[in-house]
């Protein structure tokens, strides 16, 4: 009985002992779980600070620049654009002008479909490429080398300070407002002329029923007139001109002619005279 007793009161210990150590190991464990912690907290708030200071200096360097093309030759498109110039720095937005409707139509006409550009803008993300773009490229080859696409044109480049896209959009929009007004007033002009001549139409219509039926009630019917003068031909303009000066050629000799006579006719006055005054 005393040698169990013994025995249990030493699993007892040992049990008790087992049990403080875990609590050690736990308590150890849980102090380097926080300071794992706070370790990841000062990564995440120095990530943050890198962050918000890339951002800030990115904020400040990317102020998008845009530069005017005044010369694109024909058969180039913005995805050539965009091949050429993207080599310098990222470019944004591209846009060209298309020809006016009028050399497509004529274009059509003779047999050609494609729409070339007049006139470009684009925009790159860094004003300053586009500035050094601008003042490198212009008037320079658009082709490295010889059997190079568009290397016998040349650039025609113009950085535009403190231009913005908007004013582009805005451009455009005014632009096409002032199309669409045209095309109206166009329309409206187009309109009065076909109602004038059908109203015309049916006046004459009208006033060729009236002279029938004044023909069939027997009654006389007044033959058109018209109101305007047939103009002069250049033969009768210089004829009238030559009348003219004829005329005033004859007037003035009559005036001579009559000069001439009254100084003849006072001849024998004046010798009567002066021979008065001699024998005087």
């Amino acid at each position: 009985m005393e040698k169990r007793e013994e025995e249990e009161e030493e699993e007892r210990t040992t049990t008790a002992q087992g049990e403080d150590e875990e609590d050690e190991d736990e308590d150890g464990g849980a102090a380097t779980d926080r300071g794992d912690d706070e370790d990841a907290a000062g990564m995440k708030k120095k990530t943050k600070q890198k962050s918000v200071g890339e951002t800030s200096c990115s904020d400040r360097k990317c102020v998008p620049g845009i530069i005017y093309l005044g010369h694109i030759p024909p058969r180039l498109r913005p995805k050539h654009m965009r091949n050429l110039l993207s080599v310098f720095g990222e470019i944004g937005r591209i846009f060209l002008q298309p020809e006016d409707r009028q050399v497509r139509m004529r274009k059509r006409k003779s047999g050609l479909r494609r729409c070339d550009f007049t006139e470009g803008w684009v925009e790159f993300r860094d004003k300053r490429v586009a500035k050094s773009v601008a003042a490198s490229l212009h008037n320079t080859p658009m082709g490295t080398r010889k059997r190079q696409r568009f290397s016998s044109d040349l650039w025609c480049i113009k950085y535009l300070h403190r231009f913005q896209w908007t004013h582009l959009s805005e451009r455009l929009a005014y632009e096409q407002t002032v199309l669409q007004q045209r095309l109206r007033t166009e329309v409206s002009q187009a309109k009065r002329e076909t109602n004038f001549y059908l109203n015309n139409v049916e006046k004459s219509a009208h006033m060729d029923n009236m002279r029938r039926k004044k023909q069939k009630d027997g009654q006389q019917v007044d033959e058109k007139t018209w109101d305007f003068t047939q103009r002069q031909t250049e033969e009768e303009i210089q004829m009238k001109k030559k009348k003219k000066k004829d005329s005033v050629t004859a007037k003035h000799l009559k005036k001579a002619r009559l000069i001439q006579q009254k100084s003849q006719s006072n001849v024998s006055l004046l010798t009567k005279i002066f021979n008065s005054n001699q024998s005087e």
